[in-house]
């Protein structure tokens, strides 16, 4: 069994539209422990968050964060509480960002997973 932990996606946006930021494809799953939002301008930006499971349609119905304002020159970080805690990924499964200002915003997405033969993957 092998694993990943670590910086798993990074996408800075330069327009407003929505796009995917992450696909689970490459392991069985993932948690996601922390997500970093940085605006690198010298004002304020929103951002929406989404999270759709097994696909990437994204809308208010999936949002985890929607319309969440970033101040100027500064981070929001969202992290889970513990180990487990985090938002877990099936394969499929996808993150997917709008920044409400072009070329504003840098996401970051960290986590852990690890990686087995598809053979021991057990399911009922």
């Amino acid at each position: 069994m092998l694993g990943i932990s670590g910086l798993v996606a990074q996408l800075a946006p330069a327009n407003t539209s929505t796009a995917t930021l992450y696909t689970q494809s490459n392991l069985p799953s993932l948690e996601v422990s922390s997500i970093c939002v940085c605006n690198t301008t010298g004002t304020a930006a929103t951002f929406r968050l989404h999270h759709d499971v097994n696909g990437t349609t994204y809308a208010a119905g999936n949002a985890l964060y929607y319309d969440k304002s970033v101040p100027a020159n500064d981070s929001i970080w969202i992290k889970a509480e513990s180990m487990g805690a985090g938002i877990s990924l099936g394969e499929g499964d996808s993150l997917g960002v709008q920044s409400g200002t072009a070329n504003a915003l840098t996401f970051s997405v960290y986590g852990t997973g690890a990686q087995v033969a598809k053979s021991q993957i057990v399911r009922n």
